[in-house]
């Protein structure tokens, strides 16, 4: 079947391959076809930005022209730092990479997407257990914006069990966090506990 010029699998291998306009193309087809650079969103509350976050911001980086990471204001999940406290803590520990945007919102992710002209979003997912809920995320997503397409990233394994909330509650308690986050995270944590 390979042989066959409609095959998808021939196609795929084909340096001159074209998506059939009866087809909705995938996230990377779309990346490649576009004549703009490839803008992509990392939405997430990151309270705080943890070595996982940081990871899948590198991953992310490596794949598109600009990653966007839109810090979430998420008022009922009651966060421990402010918006614009996350928002300048992802700025400060994310100065290595040189295609990243920080911005802090209160409104619907499709908002966000079109906002920065992206051609969907990043989500990281860290074990079995948070694909239920994203698949379900990226399934209302698609429902409110058909265009938008989410792509999934796992980080390193040393890192995959991190979460802010494990971090917070470490904290909390004068434990050691510094596996977990960098030094400017780790003494804003730090200042919190003590007020």
């Amino acid at each position: 079947e390979l042989t066959k010029p409609d095959s998808l699998a021939y196609n795929r291998y084909n340096p001159l391959f074209r998506p059939s306009p009866s087809r909705h193309p995938s996230l990377m087809e779309h990346i490649m076809a576009q004549g703009r650079p490839s803008i992509v969103v990392y939405p997430g509350t990151f309270d705080p930005i943890t070595n996982g976050h940081i990871d899948l911001v590198g991953r992310a980086s490596k794949l598109f022209d600009k990653v966007v990471i839109a810090v979430a204001a998420s008022p009922r999940k009651k966060p421990l730092f402010t918006m614009d406290e996350r928002v300048d803590l992802c700025r400060q520990v994310l100065t290595k990479y040189n295609n990243i945007e920080v911005c802090g919102f209160d409104c619907l992710l499709t908002q966000v997407v079109k906002e920065h002209g992206a051609c969907g979003v990043v989500r990281g997912i860290r074990a079995v257990s948070d694909f239920e809920y994203e698949f379900q995320l990226a399934n209302m997503n698609r429902a409110l914006e058909p265009e938008m397409e989410s792509l999934f990233l796992t980080p390193a394994e040393h890192l995959s069990f991190i979460s802010s909330s494990l971090v917070k509650e470490i904290a909390s308690l004068d434990g050691d966090v510094h596996k977990f986050v960098v030094p400017a995270v780790e003494e804003a944590l730090r200042d919190k506990f003590k007020k």
